[in-house]
Protein backbone atom coordinates (compact mmCIF):
# COMPACT_ATOMS: atom_id res chain seq x y z
CA UNK A 1 0.00 0.00 0.00
CA UNK A 2 1.61 3.28 -1.00
CA UNK A 3 2.31 6.05 1.66
CA UNK A 4 0.39 8.87 1.68
CA UNK A 5 2.72 12.03 0.56
CA UNK A 6 2.07 13.94 3.51
CA UNK A 7 3.65 11.25 5.64
CA UNK A 8 6.12 10.83 3.23
CA UNK A 9 7.35 14.39 3.76
CA UNK A 10 6.93 13.90 7.52
CA UNK A 11 5.64 16.08 9.62
CA UNK A 12 4.42 19.99 8.81
CA UNK A 13 6.61 22.34 11.01
CA UNK A 14 5.57 25.95 11.45
CA UNK A 15 6.87 28.69 9.85
CA UNK A 16 9.43 30.70 12.26
CA UNK A 17 7.45 32.97 14.73
CA UNK A 18 8.96 36.25 12.79
CA UNK A 19 7.55 34.72 9.27
CA UNK A 20 4.36 34.00 11.26
CA UNK A 21 4.15 37.59 12.55
CA UNK A 22 5.16 39.24 9.25
CA UNK A 23 2.47 36.94 7.52
CA UNK A 24 -0.44 38.31 9.91
CA UNK A 25 0.85 41.76 9.87
CA UNK A 26 0.66 41.62 5.96
CA UNK A 27 -2.86 40.42 6.76
CA UNK A 28 -3.99 42.81 8.62
CA UNK A 29 -2.29 45.65 7.17
CA UNK A 30 -4.23 45.18 3.99
CA UNK A 31 -6.96 44.49 5.96
CA UNK A 32 -7.07 48.13 7.13
CA UNK A 33 -6.41 50.02 3.46
CA UNK A 34 -9.08 47.84 1.97
CA UNK A 35 -11.87 48.40 3.86
CA UNK A 36 -13.88 51.74 3.32
CA UNK A 37 -14.60 52.93 7.15
CA UNK A 38 -11.15 51.66 8.36
CA UNK A 39 -9.89 54.25 5.55
CA UNK A 40 -12.47 56.72 6.22
CA UNK A 41 -11.30 56.91 9.75
CA UNK A 42 -7.41 56.83 9.34
CA UNK A 43 -7.37 58.62 6.30
CA UNK A 44 -10.04 60.37 5.34
CA UNK A 45 -11.25 62.04 8.51
CA UNK A 46 -7.56 63.70 9.86
CA UNK A 47 -6.90 65.06 6.10
CA UNK A 48 -10.31 66.83 6.01
CA UNK A 49 -9.63 68.12 10.22
CA UNK A 50 -6.03 69.24 8.64
CA UNK A 51 -7.70 71.16 5.67
CA UNK A 52 -10.26 72.55 8.24
CA UNK A 53 -7.45 73.79 10.59
CA UNK A 54 -5.39 75.10 8.06
CA UNK A 55 -7.36 77.05 6.08
CA UNK A 56 -10.54 78.14 7.56
CA UNK A 57 -9.67 80.23 10.51
CA UNK A 58 -11.49 78.09 12.90
CA UNK A 59 -8.58 77.91 15.58
CA UNK A 60 -9.17 82.06 15.79
CA UNK A 61 -12.98 81.45 15.65
CA UNK A 62 -12.71 78.94 18.88
CA UNK A 63 -10.27 81.29 20.73
CA UNK A 64 -7.48 78.95 20.46
CA UNK A 65 -4.18 80.95 20.32
CA UNK A 66 -1.54 79.09 17.91
CA UNK A 67 1.33 81.17 19.97
CA UNK A 68 2.87 82.82 16.92
CA UNK A 69 2.76 79.97 14.95
CA UNK A 70 1.32 79.06 11.55
CA UNK A 71 -2.14 77.47 11.49
CA UNK A 72 -1.08 74.59 9.30
CA UNK A 73 2.07 73.95 11.58
CA UNK A 74 -0.64 73.59 14.95
CA UNK A 75 -2.94 72.05 12.89
CA UNK A 76 -0.30 69.49 11.26
CA UNK A 77 1.48 68.86 15.25
CA UNK A 78 -2.64 67.52 16.13
CA UNK A 79 -3.49 65.27 12.91
CA UNK A 80 -0.54 63.34 13.47
CA UNK A 81 -1.73 62.49 16.92
CA UNK A 82 -4.86 62.19 15.69
CA UNK A 83 -4.54 59.96 12.76
CA UNK A 84 -2.51 57.35 15.24
CA UNK A 85 -5.87 57.73 17.59
CA UNK A 86 -7.86 56.46 14.83
CA UNK A 87 -5.71 53.83 13.36
CA UNK A 88 -4.48 52.16 16.39
CA UNK A 89 -7.11 53.05 18.89
CA UNK A 90 -10.44 53.11 17.52
CA UNK A 91 -10.04 51.38 14.23
CA UNK A 92 -8.00 48.80 15.69
CA UNK A 93 -10.96 48.58 18.98
CA UNK A 94 -13.63 48.50 16.38
CA UNK A 95 -12.12 45.63 14.52
CA UNK A 96 -11.42 43.48 17.44
CA UNK A 97 -14.70 43.81 19.00
CA UNK A 98 -16.30 41.87 15.54
CA UNK A 99 -13.13 39.27 15.24
CA UNK A 100 -14.29 38.53 18.61
CA UNK A 101 -17.83 38.43 17.79
CA UNK A 102 -17.14 36.14 15.24
CA UNK A 103 -15.02 33.75 16.41
CA UNK A 104 -11.93 34.63 14.42
CA UNK A 105 -9.56 35.79 17.60
CA UNK A 106 -10.85 32.18 19.41
CA UNK A 107 -9.34 30.82 16.15
CA UNK A 108 -6.25 32.59 15.71
CA UNK A 109 -4.89 32.03 19.13
CA UNK A 110 -5.08 28.50 18.67
CA UNK A 111 -2.95 28.40 15.55
CA UNK A 112 0.95 28.52 16.07
CA UNK A 113 0.83 32.15 15.55
CA UNK A 114 -0.75 32.54 19.29
CA UNK A 115 -1.90 35.00 21.47
CA UNK A 116 1.36 37.11 21.04
CA UNK A 117 2.05 36.88 17.52
CA UNK A 118 -1.48 38.37 16.93
CA UNK A 119 -0.83 40.97 19.28
CA UNK A 120 2.80 41.53 17.72
CA UNK A 121 1.09 41.34 14.37
CA UNK A 122 -1.06 44.13 15.38
CA UNK A 123 1.29 46.45 16.50
CA UNK A 124 3.23 45.98 13.25
CA UNK A 125 0.37 46.25 11.04
CA UNK A 126 -1.02 49.24 12.90
CA UNK A 127 3.13 50.75 12.38
CA UNK A 128 2.52 50.34 8.76
CA UNK A 129 -0.80 52.11 8.27
CA UNK A 130 0.95 54.93 10.52
CA UNK A 131 4.00 55.42 8.23
CA UNK A 132 1.00 55.85 5.15
CA UNK A 133 -0.91 58.40 7.17
CA UNK A 134 2.39 60.29 8.38
CA UNK A 135 3.60 60.77 4.44
CA UNK A 136 0.06 61.68 3.47
CA UNK A 137 -0.38 64.54 6.28
CA UNK A 138 3.55 65.70 5.47
CA UNK A 139 3.39 65.85 2.13
CA UNK A 140 -0.71 67.93 2.41
CA UNK A 141 1.24 69.97 5.10
CA UNK A 142 4.01 70.83 3.08
CA UNK A 143 2.17 71.83 0.13
CA UNK A 144 -0.32 74.03 2.43
CA UNK A 145 2.79 75.43 3.65
CA UNK A 146 4.07 74.37 6.86
CA UNK A 147 6.61 76.16 8.44
CA UNK A 148 8.29 74.45 11.86
CA UNK A 149 11.06 73.16 13.02
CA UNK A 150 10.01 69.74 12.73
CA UNK A 151 12.22 66.84 14.79
CA UNK A 152 11.95 63.33 12.60
CA UNK A 153 13.20 61.69 15.92
CA UNK A 154 10.86 63.18 18.35
CA UNK A 155 7.92 62.72 15.79
CA UNK A 156 8.82 59.02 15.21
CA UNK A 157 9.27 58.57 19.39
CA UNK A 158 6.03 60.06 19.90
CA UNK A 159 4.49 58.38 16.63
CA UNK A 160 5.58 54.43 17.92
CA UNK A 161 4.94 55.28 21.92
CA UNK A 162 1.71 56.97 20.82
CA UNK A 163 0.62 54.00 18.65
CA UNK A 164 1.47 51.44 21.14
CA UNK A 165 -0.54 53.34 23.64
CA UNK A 166 -3.28 53.56 21.29
CA UNK A 167 -3.33 50.04 20.09
CA UNK A 168 -2.88 48.40 23.76
CA UNK A 169 -5.95 50.27 25.22
CA UNK A 170 -8.12 49.74 22.01
CA UNK A 171 -7.38 45.84 22.32
CA UNK A 172 -8.26 46.30 26.37
CA UNK A 173 -11.34 48.04 24.82
CA UNK A 174 -12.58 45.44 22.02
CA UNK A 175 -11.19 42.41 24.37
CA UNK A 176 -13.72 43.32 27.12
CA UNK A 177 -16.69 44.45 25.69
CA UNK A 178 -19.19 43.45 23.34
CA UNK A 179 -18.76 44.30 19.68
CA UNK A 180 -21.71 46.84 20.02
CA UNK A 181 -20.98 48.61 22.77
CA UNK A 182 -17.14 48.89 21.73
CA UNK A 183 -18.53 50.57 18.34
CA UNK A 184 -20.44 53.24 20.42
CA UNK A 185 -17.73 53.83 22.98
CA UNK A 186 -14.89 53.90 20.56
CA UNK A 187 -16.35 56.42 18.55
CA UNK A 188 -17.20 58.72 21.71
CA UNK A 189 -14.43 58.29 22.73
CA UNK A 190 -12.25 59.62 19.79
CA UNK A 191 -14.99 62.25 19.46
CA UNK A 192 -13.64 63.31 23.12
CA UNK A 193 -10.04 62.89 22.33
CA UNK A 194 -9.82 65.00 19.45
CA UNK A 195 -12.32 67.78 20.90
CA UNK A 196 -11.23 68.55 24.64
CA UNK A 197 -8.58 65.26 25.12
CA UNK A 198 -5.84 67.59 24.73
CA UNK A 199 -5.29 65.48 21.23
CA UNK A 200 -5.39 67.88 18.36
CA UNK A 201 -4.97 71.03 20.16
CA UNK A 202 -3.76 71.64 23.92
CA UNK A 203 -6.40 72.38 26.42
CA UNK A 204 -6.07 75.64 28.81
CA UNK A 205 -6.51 75.89 32.72
CA UNK A 206 -7.10 72.88 35.35
CA UNK A 207 -9.08 70.91 32.49
CA UNK A 208 -5.67 71.37 30.53
CA UNK A 209 -3.56 69.97 33.76
CA UNK A 210 -5.47 67.02 33.88
CA UNK A 211 -5.76 65.76 29.83
CA UNK A 212 -1.85 66.15 29.93
CA UNK A 213 -1.73 62.96 31.83
CA UNK A 214 -4.11 61.28 30.01
CA UNK A 215 -2.94 59.16 26.91
CA UNK A 216 -4.57 61.11 24.60
CA UNK A 217 -3.16 64.54 25.76
CA UNK A 218 0.58 62.85 26.08
CA UNK A 219 0.20 62.08 22.77
CA UNK A 220 -1.04 65.45 22.00
CA UNK A 221 1.66 67.39 23.93
CA UNK A 222 4.92 65.00 22.43
CA UNK A 223 3.63 65.74 19.23
CA UNK A 224 3.04 69.74 19.45
CA UNK A 225 6.99 69.34 21.22
CA UNK A 226 8.01 67.37 17.99
CA UNK A 227 6.69 69.62 15.52
CA UNK A 228 6.33 73.04 16.66
CA UNK A 229 9.36 72.80 18.96
CA UNK A 230 11.62 70.84 17.46
CA UNK A 231 11.95 69.10 20.66
CA UNK A 232 11.41 65.31 22.66
CA UNK A 233 8.73 65.84 25.47
CA UNK A 234 10.19 63.47 28.12
CA UNK A 235 7.54 64.19 30.43
CA UNK A 236 4.75 63.15 27.74
CA UNK A 237 6.92 60.42 26.47
CA UNK A 238 6.92 59.35 30.24
CA UNK A 239 2.92 59.02 30.79
CA UNK A 240 3.08 57.45 27.47
CA UNK A 241 4.90 54.50 28.48
CA UNK A 242 2.99 54.14 31.82
CA UNK A 243 -0.23 54.08 30.01
CA UNK A 244 1.06 51.62 27.74
CA UNK A 245 2.62 49.28 30.70
CA UNK A 246 -1.10 49.55 32.33
CA UNK A 247 -2.68 48.92 29.44
CA UNK A 248 -0.94 45.81 28.87
CA UNK A 249 -1.86 44.59 32.55
CA UNK A 250 -5.15 45.74 31.94
CA UNK A 251 -5.52 43.54 28.79
CA UNK A 252 -4.20 40.29 30.76
CA UNK A 253 -6.78 40.88 33.06
CA UNK A 254 -9.87 41.17 31.10
CA UNK A 255 -8.83 40.75 27.61
CA UNK A 256 -11.51 37.80 26.19
CA UNK A 257 -10.38 35.81 23.23
CA UNK A 258 -14.15 33.61 22.93
CA UNK A 259 -15.92 36.91 23.04
CA UNK A 260 -19.05 35.03 24.30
Amino acid sequence: MSTPDHAARGPVRAAPAHRRILAQARFEASGILRNGEQLLLSLVLPIIVLLGLSLTGILDVLGIGTGGRSPVAVAAAGVLGLAIASSAFTGQAIATGFDRRYGVLRQLATTPLGTSGLIWGKLLAVLAVVLVQFALIAVIALVLGLDAPVDPFAVGLAGLLGTAVMLTWGLVLGGALRAEATLALANLLWVLMAAVGGLVVAQAGLWGAFVRFTPSGALGDAMRAAVLDGAVDLRALAVLLAWTVLGLLAARRWFDFDGR
